[in-house]
């Protein structure tokens, strides 16, 4: 009983970490292209890109960790 609602929440939240993963490293990458584009770009656009670009690590390192891909999904 309870240990097929911890496969299921298992399954839930590892959707929402692939989703997520693919939310942030869509935006990192939109950053980064926009940083290339431009000539001079802000301190705060250069943070921005950093921020992005640690979130989309740690996600890959949590995905690594839980041992799931897109492809099982």
């Amino acid at each position: 009983m309870f240990f097929r609602r911890k496969g299921q929440l298992k399954k839930e939240f590892d959707e929402k970490l692939l989703t997520t993963f693919v939310n942030v490293k869509s935006d990192w990458l939109k950053q980064t292209d926009l940083i290339e584009k431009s000539v001079d770009p802000s301190d705060e656009v250069l943070l921005s890109v950093k921020v992005a670009r640690v979130k989309y690590l740690y996600l890959l390192r949590e995905a690594k960790k839980r041992n799931i891909s897109i492809g099982k999904m």
